[in-house]
């Protein structure tokens, strides 16, 4: 099953009288289950494919779907749902809040999803344990390491 499909997808950014095109007619997809890594060098597109799968920003020409639905056709609502339901973003600046705990911040989302507490514990604990920080869970982000 195709969890995302990008076609022909193409985003120019414009400063003034010059053009800057970021992405230029990439297309790819991806199945359910399927782990891929987007790679390249500074200022080659990989920010705005990523924005652009989100729907955090508009193609200017192409098209994107995720789990079966166009993201550019989605009203605001369906699109916030889309990036709260399907979507996770690790940003490069953590986005961490800093009053809560490791634990804390990785249940934020699932709280946004009215998940039984007792699977959002259990969801918390397995997410904490495979990136190494299960014996860091009631540690504050600044207390932890930035790598």
């Amino acid at each position: 099953m195709t969890m995302v499909a990008v076609e022909n997808l193409t985003r120019t950014y414009r400063t003034g009288k010059i053009e800057v095109p970021a992405l230029r007619g990439a297309s790819f997809t991806v199945d359910a289950g399927e782990l891929v890594a987007i790679k390249g060098r500074s200022g080659s597109g990989k920010t705005t494919l990523l924005n652009l799968i989100g729907g955090l920003d508009t193609p200017d020409g192409g098209t994107v779907h995720v789990d079966g639905r166009e993201v550019g056709a989605l009203p605001e609502n369906d699109l916030l749902a889309l990036r709260r339901d399907h979507i996770g973003y690790v940003f490069q600046s953590h986005g961490l809040i800093p009053v809560l705990s490791a634990a804390e911040n990785v249940e934020v989302p699932l709280r946004l999803v009215r998940k039984d507490p007792a699977e959002r514990d259990e969801r918390v604990r397995v997410l904490l344990s495979l990136v190494g920080l299960a014996d860091h869970a009631a540690q504050r982000p600044y207390e932890l390491s930035g790598g």
